[in-house]
């Protein structure tokens, strides 16, 4: 505790506190609270009751203080750390690349929350948040190092949890052609009406599904998804509508159906145009009568449950040709959004890939900070036939081969890239930043969809018409 003590000279948030005071940082909040008490007691209390790990080094890098929070977040006893050097504790990739602490040490400035992953002594994964800073003597030489570190793991965890927790602010588009189902979401939330949610695998259904149950009047009930698709004929009618105790061989006990699970709040009937003819009945009963009954039983049973329905196909055109019941159809289809693919709004591409990035570098504990123009241009370039889960698939395996901060061509998928290196390399122009080809794109699509027609181009874009023929000279459009 003695290098603790002194407290020399810690310039967090580039104050200079001398040596005769006891520091309580709170970076949460950035605020320094210092107090003049030299008594040992203060020191101790202070240094073992600050929410935040807390470990001293000396000039050598062995440890000399290890406070109980940071007992608590690494698993470690001070007694079994004490004197040992800290990347044998912590065991982090930054340990032995670009250590925080030995830079503060070098002089190289303070650093204040990096998010790092240690690995606590159990062998499990932790991310913290740290902040780190020279300890100086009254002459001003260096003597240690003190470095401060909070847990994330709160963090992540909440954040998993509001991955499911989706509103319009969390669909991540600028494009005119997604500009109406933005728009249209929040009106559909506030009634009760059934919704069928149309659009190619990939482009987000459960997501508007989700976000038009958190908007509505059922947000406190449950939501509760079934792909309809993925189950056989046979066990489609017992997972939707549940069963009674006896209704088939093995039916030992009753079980609750979906519908059941989904009472009070919303129920999403995804690949809805994959059902069979006969649970398309059964479907239909419900919708009329807002009531079920469970495989084998006697007794209907109240449906208080607001349907929204999803598919891949154009379910208009099917019940045309006799595939799907139109009357089914009437009932799915009071309120329709349809969901653009992504290969008709590119101008998204690059706020969907910078979402992404924030997205895994909160999950997986990185600090990657961008994308190499030449890597996005391949993005650009590709036509995504997967969708929007194409693209976050392609950037999760940018984080799983990267080694660096900064993705490059090599690091997206071979199919990706393989494409994009033969059209670069017969690119003579310079590249356009991408966000100015994307901007370019943009204008081209609205252009082509409205025929050419300038003032329903710059309506669509949401800008003026001078603005657009501006832009239209800046990217040399005709």
């Amino acid at each position: 505790m003695d290098t603790w003590r002194q407290c020399l000279n810690i310039p967090f948030h580039n104050r200079d506190i001398c040596s005769s005071r006891v520091v309580f940082v709170e970076h949460m909040s950035h605020t320094v609270l210092m107090t003049s008490h030299r008594n040992p007691v203060y020191a101790d209390l202070i240094f073992d009751n600050i929410p935040h790990g807390i470990f001293t080094v000396g000039s050598t890098g062995r440890i000399t203080s290890f406070n109980q929070t940071a007992e608590q977040v690494t698993g470690w006893k001070a007694d079994e750390v004490l004197g040992r050097p800290c990347r044998e504790v912590f065991r982090s990739s930054h340990c032995d690349e670009s250590c925080f602490l030995l830079e503060s040490m070098e002089g190289r400035g303070p650093h204040t929350d990096q998010e790092v992953t240690i690995e606590r002594k159990d062998g499990s994964d932790a991310l913290v948040s740290v902040s780190t800073a020279a300890l100086r003597d009254d002459d001003g030489r260096v003597i240690g190092g003190v470095e401060m570190f909070r847990d994330l793991a709160m963090r992540v965890t909440l954040r998993k949890e509001l991955q499911a927790s989706y509103t319009c602010g969390d669909i991540i588009s600028k494009s005119g052609a997604m500009k109406g189902v933005r728009e249209l979401l929040p009106l559909v939330a506030k009634s009760d009406s059934t919704v069928l949610v149309e659009g190619e695998p990939g482009t987000g259904k459960e997501l508007v599904a989700r976000a038009i149950h958190n908007l509505g009047p059922r947000r406190d009930g449950p939501f509760v998804a079934v792909n309809c698709g993925a189950l056989p004929d046979t066990l489609v009618e017992a997972e939707l509508f549940g069963h009674a105790k006896g209704a088939f061989t093995d039916a030992k006990h009753e079980r609750q159906g979906r519908f059941a699970m989904a009472q009070g709040g919303t129920l999403l009937l995804d690949e809805i145009g994959d059902v069979s003819a006969a649970v398309q009945v059964k479907l239909l009963r419900v919708l009329q009568e807002r009531e079920y009954v469970p495989l084998g039983a006697n007794d209907p049973v109240k449906a208080n449950v607001r349907i929204l329905a999803a598919t891949n196909r154009d379910l208009s055109h099917e019940a045309l040709n006799g595939r799907f019941r139109q009357d089914l159809f009437f009932r799915l289809n009071v309120v329709r959004v349809v969901l653009p693919p992504l290969r008709s709004r590119w101008e998204d591409i690059p706020l969907l890939v910078d979402h992404f990035i924030k997205r895994f570098n909160a999950i997986q504990g990185r600090r990657i900070i961008g994308i190499s123009q030449t890597a996005m241009a391949a993005l650009m370039e590709h036509s995504f036939p997967g969708n929007v889960r194409e693209l976050e698939n392609a950037i999760e395996h940018a984080f799983v081969v990267c080694s660096g901060t900064t993705f490059q061509l090599e690091d997206l998928p071979p199919h990706i890239r393989g494409k994009a290196v033969g059209q670069v390399a017969q690119r003579r122009e310079p590249e356009a930043p991408p966000l100015e080809a994307a901007e370019a794109s943009a204008i081209r699509s609205a252009l082509e969809r409205n025929s050419g027609n300038r003032t329903r181009a710059a309506k669509e874009l949401g800008i003026s018409r001078n603005t657009l023929w501006r832009k239209m000279k800046k990217h040399r459009i005709r």
